[in-house]
């Protein structure tokens, strides 16, 4: 294939790199609409992004649950303020080590094949979680289905950027965050009805069947057609991407271009090769962007979303602003989805950081301004044992930190929350993909438990303003990394972003 049939597409000519010509614009055009159209790429989607439906539900499992645990008759159960830290944040150091094992599994079984092996770790942790009979059998829950949740954030993203269609991978690439959006409004939501009607075990129960079903749905999906050059079957790489875009358009000539990509990398990338900036460069732009992600402190707010709820005493009652956060996040998300393969990945972070900014600041200001009659000292010095505080407030200046936590978690929604996700697999090297996704999420979920751990000793010895405060500074650092490091990749190829990394050449980000 000659070297101009792998520019990219542009309609606009350049002096920095040849265009296509008009007749032939157009038939790419309506290969492309055919390759869209073939529902079977979103079914393999849809089958990936279960997993991810999964994390979101355990991660934020702590948040109705832990009340109930605080008041629980029995000794064995009951959380005090020592374990329920450990029980919120002991997932996010589950994740981690799920992140380390994914470096070797990525590559090893392939994506599809970690995504299926994470279904075990989490059906044994809520099953664990549904019948505990102490406090261990709930952190060791909490930790595989932590651990599954690590395996999932490494390999699912990978697993999307490699099958998706350049014209829908920023879409495709949202569903994730997507999926774990949902997930947690379904937690929240159930953790409503179950309450009133069952007891808190059921919670867990309920998150055995999204496993369920994303172990016999992937089942029937292909692998990744780079995955499998990278393994030297071709035959069946071909006969991979025939099924995700249709025997009836010009796969043949997409694969062609993995195939080059693949050849051009086909050896592991070697401590020699980690000096080259077309490898150190994307890994450590993805991992920073990774670590500032969790210093937003998006983690801890969700974990303990509820009892920061009832700590500032909001209008309505903490599950039901629980509920109406996740609502607003997961509209967020979708806006994010369509818009990404739009407006580009860039306005949207620096958009999500801005958001992200004033909302922490004001959170930050109304807590430590807030009357002493609603920030009392009680209230002021814990977040544990909350169900003492007043549920309602006096007046509706309340109604402050719920508008902030739901523009924050907008914010985060709209552009931090899944383009992180979505560029970590998209620049990142293929010969480096699997581990370096892994890598990524180490750092993220070392990054969140430490985050969460010491979330609620810094409350108790400063005063909630103080997170918030700092989770402000964070989101002005995201502002200035993403004008200074972060490239744009809206509308091109894996293929292409790697050409940009080995060559640097800025024109083609134009």
């Amino acid at each position: 294939m000659e070297p101009s049939a792998r520019e990219p597409l542009v309609r606009k000519t350049s002096s920095s790199y040849q265009t296509f010509p008009k007749s032939t614009v157009r038939r790419l055009d309506r290969e492309y609409l055919q390759s869209l159209h073939n529902k079977r790429l979103y079914l393999a989607v849809f089958a990936a992004v279960l997993g991810n439906f999964t994390f979101g539900y355990a991660l934020v499992y702590p948040s109705p649950v832990i009340p109930a645990l605080e008041a629980h008759p029995s000794p064995a159960l009951r959380l005090d303020q020592h374990t329920a830290p450990w029980f919120g944040s002991v997932f996010t150091l589950g994740a981690a080590v799920g992140g380390l094992s994914t470096m070797l599994l990525n590559d090893c079984l392939g994506r599809k094949l970690s995504i299926m092996f994470s279904a075990l770790p989490s059906a044994v942790g809520f099953a664990l979680m549904a019948g505990a009979q102490g406090v261990w059998m709930l952190l060791l829950g909490r930790v595989l289905t932590g651990y599954a949740g690590g395996v999932t954030s490494a390999a699912i993203p990978v697993y999307i950027s490699e099958i998706s269609h350049p014209g829908v991978r920023g879409m495709l690439g949202a569903c994730p965050q997507i999926m774990a959006v949902l997930g947690s409004l379904v937690l929240y939501a159930l953790g409503k009805y179950l309450r009133l009607v069952l007891d808190w075990r059921w919670l867990a129960v309920a998150g055995e069947v999204p496993v369920l079903t994303m172990i016999i749905l992937l089942c029937f999906m292909p692998n990744s057609p780079r995955f499998l050059l990278s393994q030297g079957k071709e035959k069946e790489a071909l006969g991979s991407l025939c099924w995700l875009r249709g025997s009836d358009t010009d796969y043949a000539q997409e694969y062609e271009q993995i195939k080059d990509s693949v050849r051009k990398q086909s050896r592991r990338v070697s401590c020699a090769e980690i000096k080259d900036p077309f490898i150190y460069k994307p890994i450590l732009i993805a991992g920073v962007m990774r670590f500032l992600q969790q210093l937003s402190g998006v983690t801890c707010i969700l974990v303990y979303l509820q009892s920061i709820f009832k700590k500032t005493s909001v209008i309505l009652k903490p599950e039901y602003d629980a509920a109406l956060v996740g609502l607003v996040r997961l509209f967020s998300v979708a806006i994010a989805a369509v818009s990404m393969d739009k407006a580009g990945r860039k306005i949207l972070l620096f958009v999500s950081a801005g958001v992200m900014l004033v909302s922490n600041l004001t959170m930050g200001i109304y807590i430590h301004f807030m009357p002493a009659s609603q920030n009392g000292t009680i209230a002021n010095k814990t977040l544990l044992s909350s169900e003492n505080l007043p549920a309602e407030p006096t007046n509706y200046i309340t109604l402050i930190p719920l508008l902030a936590t739901m523009f924050f978690i907008m914010g985060y929604a709209l552009g931090w929350g899944p383009i992180t996700w979505l560029l970590m697999s998209e620049i990142l090297p293929l010969k480096a993909r699997g581990v370096a996704s892994g890598l990524c999420v180490i750092v993220s979920w070392l990054t969140a438990f430490t985050l969460t751990q010491s979330f609620l000793p810094v409350v108790n010895a400063f005063g909630l303003e103080v997170p918030f405060l700092f989770f402000a500074v964070i989101s002005a650092g995201n502002i200035l990394f993403t004008g200074c490091c972060v490239p744009e990749t809206k509308g091109r190829s894996l293929e292409q972003i790697e050409a940009f990394f080995r060559t640097g050449r800025r024109s083609f980000m134009r």
